[in-house]
Order: structure tokens, then C-alpha cells, then sequence
């Protein structure tokens, strides 16, 4: 079998369909994922993608020949998955066929073993990548069989579960779901709330004709703050391609960043849980630390990426975590990332505070941020070490690329793991000092 070993990341595999990825790849990785983890029954969720249903039919067959049955949960976000691989003690693991917010042509997966313990590169991902590599994988002796389940209501059910439903206040929300799977679920998790959900984009289209399915890019979140002021709504939400990351526009159509919303969550969840584990990546803003000590949290920082985060969550019994990047994750949701959750949260502390999101945002809007900035270079690691050498005299580390800390700003400089690209977040306690910064290294990393 021809296989691109690159296509396995750090904390997923994704790559080009039909090129790296593809049924065959898919078919294999089923039953590889059988075979390391002696899978009795196997959850598989599946993303809008135009690819995603050729693969999903793929990978069935693979789960199946290997002697697995197969619960297939239809389209779904990510989150939906993880839940029903710790939800369900029938289920021993699960996937998720997604390319999360990469252009159309992408496609790959997520996976979790029982309990929705993610695999990383250095937890299964690359074993299974090596099986594959060099045919040491086989069919089992009896076929397994496939069966539908409708896991809409307990995943809802479980998400407000972890909130006070009663203290929701009416509310106008204005939804992007960016042509992903996130509008297809949010209708049915909402539906008994009293939030008015006024929907932008939910048709699932694979095409992605209207943006890119990635929120944390300005250029995407356009037509959702303008209908958010259009509408007078109370808040805006734009999730990724396979609904697991959301990002919030507040009343005034102004992008609130994931590090402030994780500031706010850290500070709800803290009064409910004191002196709690609180993890937060290299890219986080200042404000989440603050916010974790302030209110009486244990901070601990960590890499980028959401299998990797979960794992140190569990090894530190940590509480919560957030990432720059719109991924926010909760040990009583089984570690699993929800943008679902997290918007229910915002809303419930709209609400309990009866305070515009503008407002609660405001407590911790107190720096500078370039927002993450994408350049591709040829030799991406050799560019980092030249910008070490250029600030050394910063306070430096290297558990995930580069951050560089002075008093007044930091800056953090990391190759995608998804992507041939370096990437750069710059936070200054000053607009002028981060612009200045930002240029200077830019223009290092392009020169």
C-alpha cells in the first residue's frame, strides 16, 4: 500500500483526498485501530466533507473485517465522538472523519481509545502509522456488523447537565457554522432552551462557498459580525468545520479572543472549584495566567495540540484547559475539547451576571495581541533557531517551538503540525510595541 507517513501529525491524520488520503488508507486504519487496541465496537462520527462519506463507508468495511462492530453516530461534530466512546461502556474506542478547518480537499481523522483517551503521534497514532507502513495488519477471523445510534439527545443532555440550565436568560445568538456540521447539531442541542438562535450558514455543503470553515481568521467572521449588529443580537458564534472550536463576537460585532474567554471561564470555574488545575498552551495570552492565579487556580503550561493537552490534563488532574486556537476542554466532559459546551457556558454567565459579553470581556482586555499570522518559509526549523540567536537575551523556551518573554511583550514563533507553515502570535502591553515587534520579526521570518 502506498502511504505518505507524513499524513500522521502530531494529534491526528489528515492530508489530501484522494492523493494521501484516501479508502484505502482508511480501510487499513481501521483495521490497525482494531488490532492495537482489541476493539470490540468502534464509534465512527463523520464531518460535512464531500469526501467524508466515501471514507466513512471505508473505514467501516476496515473496522468491520476486522472483526469490530461499528456504531455509526452519522454526522456529527468531534466532541460528539469523544462523548460516546466514555459515554457508552459498550463503545471501545471511536473516530472522527474530519479535516476541522482545512480547505475542502483535506480530509483525515481524529481518534480516541475507551474512555476517549486521544491518540498522539506518541500514543498510538504513530504505531498505527508503522502497522500500515509495513502490512502488519490483518483481518480477523469473524466480520463484524454495523448499527445506527442516535446519540443527539444524550450528548445534549450531558452538555447541560454541566450548566445551570435554569439561569439562561433569553438571548439572541446569532450562529456560523460556516457550511460544517456545527448548525446541523446546535438546532437539536438548543432546542429546548430560550435562546433564539438565528443561523448563518448551516446548509453542509463540503465546498465551503461562503469562507473557510476557520473562525480564528478575521476575513471569516465578516458576515458574522455584521449580522450580529444587523440583528441587535447579544453575541455571535462561529465554529470550525467539525464544530469542536468556537470563537465569540460580542454585541458590538468585535471579535473577543480565546484567551479572554478562556480568562472568563477560568474565572466561573474557579468560584465553583477552587484551587482546581487549570492547563493553558504557549500561545495563550498573559490574561489566563493572571486569571488563573487571581482567582485561585494552579496554572500549568502546555504544547499546542488537543491530544497532547488532554494527556497532560490527565496525568496532572487537571480541570480545565484552553488553547489560543478556539479549543477549550473539561475533565467532567471526559477531557473531550466542546465549543458547544463552552457557548453554553458563556451564555449561562451572560446571564447570572446580566452584563453584555462586552462587558465581562473587559476585565481582561488588558494587552495587545497580533493574532496568529501565518508565513510559509522553506526551512522552517533552521528559521526558528536564527530568531532564538537574535533574542536571546529574552526570557526563552522551546516546549513547543519558541516563546520568547520580556516585561512588557512576548512573542511565540511554532511549526503548524497540520500545515507548511510557521506561526507567529505576538502580545505587547502596548499597540505601538506590538506592532513594532511584530513587523521586526515578520520581516526576519520573510527575509
Amino acid at each position: 500500500m502506498k502511504l505518505d507517513p507524513g499524513i500522521f501529525k502530531a494529534y491526528d491524520v489528515r492530508g489530501i483526498y484522494p492523493d494521501t488520503i484516501n479508502e484505502e488508507i482508511m480501510q487499513n486504519f481501521g483495521i490497525a485501530f482494531v488490532n492495537k487496541f482489541s476493539a470490540k465496537k468502534v464509534a465512527v462520527g463523520y464531518d460535512g466533507r464531500i469526501s467524508s462519506p466515501a471514507l466513512k463507508e471505508a473505514l467501516f468495511s476496515g473496522l468491520t473485517e476486522a472483526g469490530a462492530d461499528v456504531v455509526d453516530l452519522g454526522i456529527s461534530t468531534t466532541d460528539m465522538t469523544y462523548v460516546a466512546s466514555a459515554y457508552y461502556n459498550d463503545i471501545d474506542g471511536a473516530i472522527m472523519i474530519t479535516a476541522s478547518h482545512n480547505p475542502k480537499q483535506y480530509n483525515g481523522l481524529k481518534a480516541v481509545s475507551k474512555g476517549a483517551v486521544a491518540l498522539s503521534g506518541e500514543d498510538g497514532l504513530f504505531e498505527i502509522r508503522d502497522m500500515l507502513t509495513t502490512d502488519k495488519f490483518q483481518k480477523g477471523d469473524t466480520k463484524g456488523k454495523a448499527e445506527e445510534r442516535d446519540i443527539y439527545k444524550d450528548y445534549g443532555n450531558k452538555l447541560i447537565s454541566l450548566i445551570d440550565k435554569l439561569a439562561l436568560k433569553p438571548l439572541r445568538v446569532v450562529v456560523d457554522a460556516g457550511n460544517g456540521v456545527a448548525g446541523h447539531i446546535i438546532e437539536k442541542i438548543f432546542k429546548d432552551l430560550p435562546i433564539e438562535i438565528i443561523p448563518l450558514y448551516f446548509e453542509i455543503d463540503g465546498n465551503f462557498p461562503n469562507h473557510q470553515p476557520s473562525p480564528i481568521e478575521d476575513k471569516n467572521v465578516i458576515d458574522l459580525k455584521r449580522m450580529v449588529l444587523d440583528e441587535k443580537a447579544d453575541l455571535g458564534l462561529a465554529f470550525d468545520g467539525d464544530g469542536d472550536r468556537v470563537y465569540f463576537i460580542d454585541e458590538k460585532g468585535q471579535t473577543i479572543t480565546a484567551s479572554v474567554i478562556m480568562a472568563m471561564v477560568v474565572k466561573n470555574l474557579l468560584e465553583k472549584n477552587p484551587g482546581a488545575r487549570i492547563l493553558y498552551n504557549v500561545v495563550c495570552s498573559w490574561c489566563v495566567r493572571e486569571s488563573i492565579v487571581k482567582y485561585g487556580g494552579t496554572p500549568s503550561i502546555t504544547p499546542v495540540g488537543h491530544s497532547l493537552i488532554k494527556a497532560q490534563m490527565r496525568r496532572e488532574d487537571g480541570f480545565f484547559a484552553g488553547e489560543h486556537s478556539g479549543h477549550y476542554f473539561y475533565k467532567n466532559l471526559y477531557y473531550a475539547d466542546s465549543g458547544m459546551l463552552t457557548a453554553l457556558i458563556v451564555m449561562e454567565l451572560i446571564s447570572k451576571l446580566n452584563q453584555p459579553i462586552s462587558a465581562l470581556a473587559a476585565e481582561f482586555n488588558n494587552y495587545f495581541v497580533s493574532g496568529e499570522i501565518n508565513t510559509e518559509v522553506a526551512d522552517p526549523k533552521g528559521k526558528i533557531e536564527e530568531i532564538e540567536a537574535k533574542y536571546h537575551d529574552g526570557k526563552q523556551s522551546t516546549l513547543d517551538g519558541l516563546s520568547v518573554e520580556f516585561d512588557d511583550w512576548w512573542f511565540s514563533l511554532r511549526s503548524s503540525n497540520t500545515e507548511p507553515l510557521l506561526r507567529l502570535n505576538v502580545e505587547a502591553k502596548t499597540k505601538n510595541l506590538m506592532e513594532e515587534k511584530r513587523d521586526a520579526i515578520l520581516a526576519q521570518i520573510q527575509g
